[in-house]
C-alpha cells in the first residue's frame, strides 16, 4: 500500500482549493496522491454536509488529535461568530460577552491556556490578557478552523489547552474569479434606544490573472448591533464581617461550636456560633443600552513566477467599537456594622437581614471601548528540489484598546447620586431567584422622592493599551524520496517578540465626596419616575415582582454638568492636578528552534504513522512600571473612603525574568483497518503567565474601605505553566460523513500559578477607622443610648472636631492624622506552586442518514481533576477557570436548496475566576450556572447564485447567572433577549 504522510499546510491549502470549486475528493487521503485524475471521482458537495464531511477528513487524516470546522461555501461560515463555531467541537467551552461567544475553554482550560494564530501566526491579545477575542473577528473570509488539542514541535508554543489555526482563503489555491456579496437585517429583541433592524454586510472578491500566476482576494464586512442588557449585581461578598452582637432578631442556623478548637479552626463570631460569616457588599440592578459595530478586511496578493515559488502579502483588520450607556440603582451595606437583624442559612451566608441608614443610590454611566487589531505579513515558499522545500513568514501585528474612546467625552464616567435619607433597608434572598431589597422612608413615606436627591461624587477614567507581536518564521522540509521508515524530517527557528503596554488614569472619587445637603443642584424635573415592569421579567421574582418596582431615570451629561458647575472639578482624567496615571510596559522576547521527523512502517496489515519532534525555547522578559506614589487616606463619609496621592509625583521600576523550556511530543497513529483509526500522543506544552501578572507593579486598593484593604503586586520571574499530556482515541469512519470517536485525555501540570497573600503596612498610610478619633467617637454614641454605626460613628468624629475640610470641595471629611495606626494591607502575588492533574473523556458521533437529507452529530466531554476550587478552605488554593462538563447537538436537513439546522450547547456550572470586586481580602470565588443555547438556521437557494436565509440566536432568551462560595452568594443574573437575522446571499 502506498501511502501519503498529513502535511497542515498541504491541507489547508486543499480545503480552501475546494473551498473555491465547491467540490471534494470522494477517496481519502491515504490513497495515492499520484493517481491519474480520471481516476478520481469527483463529487460536488456543498452546504452544511459538505462542511462536515470535510471537518471529518482533517481529524481523519491529522497526525494527533486535531478537530476542525470548515466553511461550508466561499463566504460561508456554520456561525457568524467564531467562537459559537468552535464551541461545536467536543472539548470546547465559551465565555459570552454582551450575549455573543467571545473566549473558548478548551479541555477545562480557560481563555489563556488557549493560543490563537492566524494562518500559523500568533496573534496578540485582546487587553492585558494573551487571549485573542474572536467575537471582534468576522466569519467572513475565514476557510477553516484548526483545533490542535496535542502538542506539535513545528507549532508556537502557548496552547497548553489547544491551538486555534484560523485559515483564510488563498487567492492561488483556488484559481478564477469567484466573488459573494451577502446583507442581512438583526432584530434584537432587547433593543429599547437603539435602531430595531441593524445591518451585517460582507463582500468577497477573488480572482487570478496571467495564467494563475498573480492571485488578489479581498473581503470587507461590517455589522451595526444596538442592544439591552439588563443585569442584577451584588458585587462582592465580605466573610466574618461584625460587630453583630447589636442585632436584636437573630436567625441562625449554623451548627453549634463543639469545642474551643473547633472554634478557632472554623471562625468563630461574635455571636457564639462556629463557622465563617458572609454579608453582601451592595445590591443594585443595571441597565445598559450599547451600540456595538465591528469593522473587518483582509486582503491578499500572491504572485508564483514559477511552479515552485510564491510570495504573498497579506494584511488584516479589524475594529469594533461598543458604547455604551447605563443606568444603575441599589442600596450599600455598611461592613455589617449597621445590622439589625439577620439571617444566617447553615452554611453562614446571610439570606435576609437588616440594616439602618444610608441611601438609595442612583448612578449613570457612559463608556466607549474601541478595539482595533491590524496585522501585516510576508511569507516566501520555494520547492527548492524535489525532495527540499523551505518557507520564511513575517508578521508584524498589534491589538489597541482604549476604554474612555468616546470622542465627546474623552472618559469613561460614572456619577451616583441618591436620597440619603433612608430610616432603614432590607436584603432579602430567601426566595431564590433574583434578591430583593426594600427601604423604610422617614415619616412614613411610601417611596423616595426627587427632591432628596443629593450628589455623592463622580468618577472619570481612561485606559490605553496596546499589545505587538513581531514574529520572524524559518521553516526547511526534507521528504525521503526512497521507501524508507522515515519519511519526512522539518526544522525551524523563530523569533517571537511580545510587547504589552499602556496606561490607566482616573481622577477618583470628585465632587463633593459625600451627601452634603446639596439637594439644589438637581431640579426635581430632571428625574423620571420608570416603573420595573420589563426589568429582569425573564426571572421568576423579576419585573413587576421586584419588591422596589420603581426607580428614577435621569440624564448623566445633565447630572455632571451641574456638579462640575457647582463643585468645579475637572471631566478629565489626564489632568495632572487631579488624575492618578500609571503606566507599564513589558517585552517578552522568544528565540525557538524545532526538529520533527515522520516515519512510516505496516504491522501486519495495519498502517503505523509516526511523528516525532522536540521544540526549544527562551524567554527573555522585561517591566517597566511608572506609578504615582501613595500620600494618605481619607476617610470622606460614612460608606467612601479615598487612597490619595502625591501630586506629580513618580516613579520608574525595571524588573527582569527569564526562563527556558524543551517541549517534546509523539504522535502514532495506527490504521486497524481501512473504517478504525487508533491514537496514542504524549506531548509536554506550556502557557506562559497572564501578562498582568509578568508586570512588576504594586497596587493598592484605591477605595480601601474596612475589609477591603487589599493590593496586588506582579512577578516577572513567573514559569510557565507545564503540561506532560497524554492522548488515546479510536475513531471509526463507518460510512460517508458519518464516524464515532471515543476519547481520554490527561494533563500533568506543573507550576501553576497561585496568589501568595502578605499581611504589609506602607509608611505614611495610616487607618482613621481604628484610630483614638473613632474609638472616643463609639464610646460618645454609647454615652448617649445610641447605637454605635458606622454612620453614626462617622458624624460623631466630626462633631467632636476630627473632619478637616477637604480641599477639593467644600465639606468636611476625617483624613488619617499621625496618632492613627497604621493600616494593614493583605496584599496578592502571584507564585509557582503546586501540580495539578486534568483528565476526561471526549466522545462524538456524526451520522449522515443515507441520501434523505437528514444528518445529525453529537458531543460531550467530561472533564475532572484535582483543580477544583473547594468553597469550605479558606487558604491559597491552585485552581483552573473554566473547568466544566460540556454537550453539543445538531441537527439538519439539507436536499433541493432548502437546508436547516438546528444546534444546542450546554456548558455545566464553572469557576469563573478567583476575586470579586467588592469582595473580602480572601480573594473569594466567581461561579458561572450551567448554561445552555438553542440557535436555528435556514437558507434556501433561490438559483445556483442567490440564497436567502434566516438565523434565530437564543431561541428560548436564556439568561447567564453567577455566585461565590455558594450558590446563596448571588452575584450577578444577565438578560439579554433573543436576536433574529434575515438576508440575501449572491455567490457567482
Amino acid at each position: 500500500m502506498k501511502h501519503m504522510t498529513f502535511n497542515r499546510k498541504y491541507l489547508a491549502a486543499s480545503v480552501s482549493l475546494l473551498l473555491g470549486t465547491s467540490v471534494i475528493p470522494a477517496v481519502h487521503a491515504q490513497e495515492d496522491a499520484a493517481a491519474p485524475a480520471d481516476d478520481v471521482e469527483v463529487i460536488s458537495v456543498r452546504g452544511i454536509r459538505g462542511s462536515l464531511m470535510r471537518a471529518m477528513d482533517m481529524k481523519r487524516d491529522a497526525q494527533g488529535v486535531v478537530d476542525a470546522i470548515s466553511a461550508e461555501e466561499m463566504g460561508k461560515f456554520p456561525d457568524t461568530n467564531l467562537a459559537e463555531s468552535l464551541q461545536r467541537i467536543p472539548g470546547v467551552t465559551i465565555s459570552r460577552k454582551n450575549g455573543e461567544g467571545s473566549q473558548i475553554t478548551v479541555r477545562g482550560f480557560g481563555p489563556d491556556f488557549n493560543l490563537v494564530t492566524l494562518n500559523g501566526r500568533q496573534m496578540p491579545g485582546t487587553g492585558n490578557t494573551r487571549s485573542f477575542d474572536l467575537e471582534n473577528l468576522s466569519s467572513a473570509g475565514v476557510s477553516a478552523l484548526e483545533l490542535y488539542k496535542t502538542g506539535r514541535a513545528n507549532i508556537p508554543s502557548g496552547g497548553l489547552g489547544a491551538t486555534v489555526n484560523i485559515i483564510t482563503a488563498k487567492p492561488l489555491n483556488s484559481p478564477g474569479l469567484k466573488y459573494v456579496v451577502s446583507a442581512k437585517g438583526i432584530y434584537d429583541e432587547s433593543n429599547v434606544e437603539g435602531e430595531d433592524v441593524t445591518p451585517e454586510l460582507a463582500a468577497l472578491y477573488s480572482d487570478t490573472f496571467a495564467d494563475n500566476t498573480i492571485g488578489v482576494a479581498i473581503s470587507l464586512s461590517m455589522q451595526q448591533r444596538d442592544f439591552q442588557q439588563q443585569s442584577a449585581n451584588v458585587p462582592g461578598w465580605q466573610a466574618d464581617q461584625g460587630p453583630f452582637s447589636s442585632a436584636t432578631d437573630i436567625v441562625d442556623l449554623r451548627p453549634d461550636a463543639t469545642s474551643e478548637e473547633q472554634d478557632i479552626a472554623d471562625g468563630a463570631t461574635a455571636d457564639g456560633k462556629a463557622g465563617h460569616t458572609y454579608f453582601p457588599r451592595q445590591i443594585s440592578y443595571n441597565i445598559n443600552n450599547v451600540e456595538r459595530s465591528r469593522f473587518n478586511g483582509q486582503a491578499t496578493l500572491q504572485y508564483a513566477p514559477r511552479d515552485d515559488m510564491t510570495f504573498t502579502l497579506d494584511y488584516v483588520y479589524s475594529e469594533a467599537e461598543t458604547a455604551t450607556s447605563g443606568l444603575g440603582f441599589g442600596i450599600w451595606f455598611n461592613f455589617g456594622g449597621n445590622v439589625n437583624s439577620y439571617e444566617l442559612d447553615e452554611r453562614g451566608t446571610a439570606i435576609r437581614f437588616n440594616e439602618s441608614n444610608n441611601d438609595y443610590a442612583h448612578s449613570a454611566n457612559v463608556e466607549t471601548l474601541l478595539v482595533e487589531s491590524d496585522s501585516i505579513g510576508f511569507n516566501f515558499e520555494w520547492h527548492a528540489t524535489d525532495d527540499i522545500s523551505v518557507e520564511f513568514d513575517y508578521h508584524d501585528s498589534k491589538t489597541t484598546t482604549d476604554n474612555g474612546a468616546d470622542d465627546g467625552t474623552g472618559h469613561s464616567g460614572n456619577v451616583i447620586l441618591a436620597p440619603n435619607n433612608i430610616v432603614n433597608k432590607t436584603y432579602d434572598f430567601s426566595q431564590g431567584g433574583i434578591p430583593q431589597f426594600s427601604m423604610v422612608w422617614p415619616n412614613g413615606a411610601q417611596e423616595a422622592s426627587p427632591a432628596d436627591f443629593d450628589p455623592l461624587f463622580a468618577q472619570f477614567g481612561r485606559s490605553v493599551g496596546e499589545s505587538t507581536i513581531e514574529q520572524i518564521q524559518l521553516d526547511a522540509e526534507w521528504v525521503n524520496p526512497e521507501d524508507s521508515f522515515l519519511t519526512k524530517v522539518r526544522a525551524g527557528f523563530a523569533n517571537t517578540e511580545q510587547f504589552f503596554g499602556g496606561y490607566s488614569a482616573n481622577n477618583g472619587n470628585v465632587g463633593p465626596n459625600g451627601y452634603n445637603g446639596n439637594q439644589a443642584i438637581f431640579p426635581d424635573s430632571m428625574f423620571t419616575r420608570t416603573n420595573t415592569g420589563d426589568l429582569l421579567d425573564e426571572f421568576a421574582n423579576g419585573g413587576a415582582n421586584l419588591t422596589t418596582d420603581y426607580y428614577y431615570s435621569f440624564d448623566y451629561a445633565e447630572a455632571v454638568a451641574r456638579m462640575q458647575s457647582f463643585f468645579g472639578f475637572p471631566t478629565d482624567p489626564l489632568d495632572p492636578d487631579f488624575g492618578v496615571l500609571n503606566t507599564a510596559d513589558l517585552t517578552e522576547d522568544t528565540q525557538s528552534a524545532y526538529l520533527a521527523a515522520d516515519m512510516f512502517f505496516e504491522l501486519g496489515e495495519m498502517a503505523v504513522d509516526v511523528n516525532v519532534g522536540v521544540r526549544y525555547e527562551k524567554t527573555d522578559v522585561t517591566s517597566l512600571v511608572e506609578q504615582d506614589i501613595e500620600d494618605f487616606l481619607v476617610w470622606s463619609n460614612p460608606t467612601e473612603w479615598q487612597l490619595r496621592y502625591r501630586p506629580s509625583d513618580s516613579g520608574v521600576v525595571s524588573f527582569t525574568g527569564e526562563h527556558d523550556v524543551v517541549l517534546p511530543n509523539l504522535d502514532i497513529k495506527v490504521e486497524v483497518t481501512d473504517d478504525i483509526i487508533a491514537r496514542f500522543s504524549t506531548s509536554k506544552t506550556i502557557t506562559r503567565a497572564p501578562l498582568g501578572n509578568l508586570v512588576g507593579a504594586r497596587s493598592l486598593s484605591g477605595s480601601p474601605k474596612p475589609g477591603s484593604r487589599t493590593g496586588s503586586a506582579g512577578n516577572t520571574n513567573l514559569l510557565p505553566f507545564e503540561s506532560t499530556n497524554f492522548d488515546l482515541s479510536l475513531e471509526y469512519y463507518y460510512d460517508e460523513g458519518s464516524y464515532v470517536s471515543l476519547g481520554y485525555y490527561r494533563k500533568d501540570v506543573k507550576n501553576f500559578i497561585e496568589n501568595s497573600f502578605t499581611t504589609i503596612t506602607v509608611d505614611g498610610l495610616r487607618d482613621p477607622f481604628i484610630g483614638p478619633r473613632a474609638i472616643q467617637a463609639e464610646a460618645d454614641v454609647v454615652a448617649r443610648g445610641d447605637q454605635p454605626t458606622v454612620t453614626a460613628i462617622w458624624e460623631q468624629i466630626i462633631a467632636n472636631g476630627g473632619g478637616v475640610d477637604d480641599a477639593c470641595c467644600e465639606t468636611q471629611i476625617v483624613r488619617q492624622n499621625p496618632e492613627d495606626p497604621l493600616v494593614e494591607w493583605l496584599v496578592s502575588q502571584p507564585t509557582n506552586g503546586d501540580s495539578k492533574t486534568v483528565d476526561g473523556f471526549e466522545f462524538t458521533v456524526q451520522h449522515m442518514f443515507g441520501e434523505s437529507g437528514f444528518g445529525a452529530g453529537f458531543n460531550a466531554t467530561i472533564v475532572d481533576g484535582d483543580v477544583k476550587y473547594n468553597p469550605e478552605v479558606f487558604a491559597v488554593q491552585s485552581v483552573l477557570n473554566g473547568l466544566s462538563d460540556s454537550a453539543n447537538f445538531q441537527l439538519f436537513y439539507e436536499k433541493d436548496g432548502l437546508s436547516a439546522k438546528i444546534t444546542y450547547a450546554w456548558r455545566d456550572d464553572y469557576l469563573i475566576g478567583i476575586g470579586q470586586a467588592q469582595g473580602s481580602a480572601e480573594a473569594p470565588p466567581q461561579f458561572g450556572k450551567e448554561y445552555a443555547q438553542t440557535d436555528l438556521s435556514i437558507n434556501y437557494d433561490i438559483n445556483d447564485n442567490i440564497t436567502v436565509f434566516f438565523e434565530g440566536l437564543n431561541l428560548t432568551n436564556e439568561t447567564e447567572e453567577g455566585y461565590g462560595r455558594y450558590v446563596e452568594q448571588f452575584l450577578f443574573a444577565r438578560q439579554y433577549g433573543t436576536r433574529y437575522n434575515l438576508g440575501a446571499r449572491y455567490t457567482f
